[in-house]
């Protein structure tokens, strides 16, 4: 098979981007095509001529060895199986470098800040995956002046980076457990300290199971992932779902090591996009996440996503005006528009004790027994 080689390159635009949108024109084309069934109605919406989409066909094909698409006269142009599995391929591989894609566009925006204005604030944040997030850093640049550098991470290493200094504020995020979790308790309570650090109340969000559309497979719950055949796609060790899930699947008598439950990704987005293109039946993920592909959806729990800083960078200039972007209506307003999202308490500084009532801190001392 001939060699093909890939290109990246990016550009400075007027608007911004979110997620793993990356530009080609082939990926574009194919989508197109397949959303529309026909060349002439894919040009339409492409903004292009009906000769420029079939040149580019023609081109790409060529190019690859292999035919895109297939029609009969009167019949809908169809894409090829090749065509098929290079579109969703692709797609699965953006989504599931949607962390990295996006701490590579806050280190290329920050260059650009930094060559426009070198007094601007700048907030190095690193935090678990969400949606709503790339959306507060836009209104904080638009708002106030803050670029925020946004890493994702899984909860705990979000934390970890916090303790290593390597980012001001970490966000993660917890079920809403009354009883509270030994899981949640053991990976949280050595990085997180009464007194030393804060929360910044962020939103609350719904966690459940996404599956394909119209639920085929009539999946309730999390027993039910325990069906003999079913695929299940989970998150990565060391992100909060991937707790949320182990203390889930742990109180439902499912063995966590067992056959397809090893399998895992990154983000929501990615494991949305197993699921959207086949290679699972279900996995843990936001409901947004669901309805960005088209996605059935499972309710489990709701979580708190917070924001946390040492107590003394609560000072911060940069802390103070993201807190003040927090607090703002434009922020609730998107929180609004995604689905499975309330805003929480969004601005105010929480005590560890104040936000997380089940967290024991402290286990009391035996009374010593009296001498008769």
């Amino acid at each position: 098979m001939r060699q093909r080689g890939i290109h990246l390159q990016y550009s400075f635009e007027s608007d911004g981007q979110r997620g793993a949108d990356v530009h080609n024109p082939l990926f574009e084309l194919l989508l197109a095509v397949e959303q529309h069934g026909s060349i002439r109605h894919a040009a339409s919406a492409l903004g292009a001529s009906y000769r420029h989409v079939w040149g580019q066909l023609k081109h790409w094909e060529a190019l690859l060895g292999e035919p895109l698409v297939s029609w009969t006269q009167g019949q809908p142009a169809r894409l090829t199986p090749f065509a098929l599995r290079l579109l969703w391929a692709e797609r699965r591989a953006r989504t599931r470098l949607t962390p990295h894609i996006e701490a590579l566009r806050a280190e290329l925006e920050r260059v650009l800040a930094d060559a426009l204005d070198g007094s601007q604030q700048v907030l190095a944040m690193y935090a678990s995956h969400d949606l709503a997030l790339p959306a507060l850093r836009e209104l904080a640049s638009a708002a106030q002046g803050l670029h925020i550098e946004l890493r994702f991470a899984g909860s705990l290493d979000s934390l970890r980076a916090l303790a290593a200094g390597r980012c001001l504020v970490a966000g993660f995020h917890v079920p809403r457990l009354v009883d509270g979790s030994p899981l949640f308790a053991a990976a949280l309570k050595p990085l997180l300290k009464p007194g030393r650090h804060k929360l910044i109340g962020c939103m609350r969000r719904q966690q459940g199971l996404i599956v394909a559309t119209g639920n085929p497979l009539g999946i309730a719950g999390v027993s039910d992932l325990a069906r003999p055949g079913l695929r299940f796609v989970n998150r990565q060790r060391g992100s909060a779902t991937r707790l949320l899930m182990d203390h889930l699947l742990d109180a439902a008598g499912i063995e966590t090591a067992a056959g397809p439950l090893d399998r895992a990704e990154d983000s929501h987005v990615a494991v949305a996009a197993a699921v959207a293109s086949g290679l699972a039946d279900a996995g843990p993920g936001i409901e947004a996440a669901a309805r960005q592909f088209g996605l059935g959806f499972v309710p489990l729990i709701e979580e708190d996503y917070f924001l946390v800083c040492l107590k003394e960078a609560l000072e911060h200039p940069a802390v103070q005006r993201l807190r003040e972007v927090l607090a703002s209506a434009a922020w609730s307003d998107a929180l609004s528009a995604l689905p499975g999202y309330t805003p929480l308490r969004c601005g105010e500084v929480l005590s560890l004790t104040q936000a997380l009532p089940w967290w024991r801190f402290r286990t009391p001392k035996p009374v010593a027994a009296q001498r008769p």
